[in-house]
């Protein structure tokens, strides 16, 4: 597996590989920290793709002035370690010069669904993950990009991007990795001390109550939302960013559940800012 740091390498690795050996490249961006998770990103990604490269950038955009870039898990040996024991053949590293020469003035932002749910919550973080990811489209080529649905109002961004701007990736959506517990995993899951691992808890158990009202009937947003809340609020150390049932393509509310809705939620539990969901349906 190689390693390489620059835009010119990860452009000139692709289309050699397609060059060469016709194949369709695949791309995992992440921000490093690995874990199982972005394993099955990788796994997918090497059943469909011939060639596969994963981005590993702490991208500095996405954070706001009072949130965790520096001291955000960097565990680049360990990354490379997993990346390559699950096939893929190329980590892309670069450092923030390269994606962000001096002077550098041109971002990409989405407006509308950019202010929604998290977005809500840290202003500027869409435009930033929106920037970086078109970036690293661009750079690497792709012919299809592997995300989790544990990002849901990221996926609905990036979608809405890429159809604007008519690029040519696909991009796939693979499923929640959980903990045997039904903990989404999270890169900043390692934050959390015993005590608040426990507590962390209240996010699956509210989505999943959702989705057994879903499966017995409800259809009412207030319903399963009043639902959902009465979950946390039976473990009010854990502080609600919010509970929402939205059309997944626009992030708007939407009164009734339907199949494809997506009842998204988020907290802090601690100063750990986690988040859950699940698609109608």
């Amino acid at each position: 597996m190689e390693i390489l740091h620059t835009v010119e390498e990860l452009r000139r690795w692709s289309r050699a590989m397609r060059a060469q050996a016709g194949a369709t490249v695949g791309l995992v961006p992440t921000m490093g920290a690995l874990h199982a998770g972005h394993a099955s990103l990788i796994q997918a990604a090497v059943a469909k793709c011939g060639k596969v490269a994963v981005s590993i950038f702490v991208n500095p955009t996405q954070f706001g002035p009072h949130e965790d870039y520096a001291r955000y898990p960097r565990t680049f040996d360990a990354d490379c370690a997993l990346a390559e024991a699950e096939g893929a053949h190329v980590v892309f590293a670069p450092n923030v010069d390269e994606m962000y020469p001096a002077g550098a003035a041109t971002f990409v932002d989405v407006e509308g669904l950019s202010e929604r749910l998290d977005g809500k919550s840290r202003p500027g973080h869409f435009r930033g993950v929106a920037t970086v990811v078109t970036k690293l489209l661009i750079a690497s080529e792709a012919d299809r990009a592997y995300f989790g649905q544990k990002d849901a109002a990221q996926v609905a961004v990036l979608r809405r991007m890429v159809t604007d701007l008519r690029l040519a990736t696909e991009l796939v959506v693979c499923p929640i990795v959980r903990e045997p517990d039904g903990l989404a995993l999270s890169s900043r899951n390692i934050y959390l001390n015993a005590e608040e691992r426990a507590k962390a808890l209240t996010l699956s158990r509210a989505v999943r109550l959702v989705e057994m009202l879903v499966a017995a009937g409800e259809r009412h947003t207030e319903t399963l939302i009043a639902a959902a809340r009465a979950v946390f609020a039976d473990e009010p150390e854990v502080r609600v960013d919010y509970t929402e049932l939205v059309n997944w393509d626009s992030l708007e509310p939407v009164d009734t559940a339907m199949p494809g809705s997506l009842f998204a939620v988020a907290a802090w539990v601690g100063t750990t800012r986690l988040i859950d969901n699940a698609v109608i349906g």
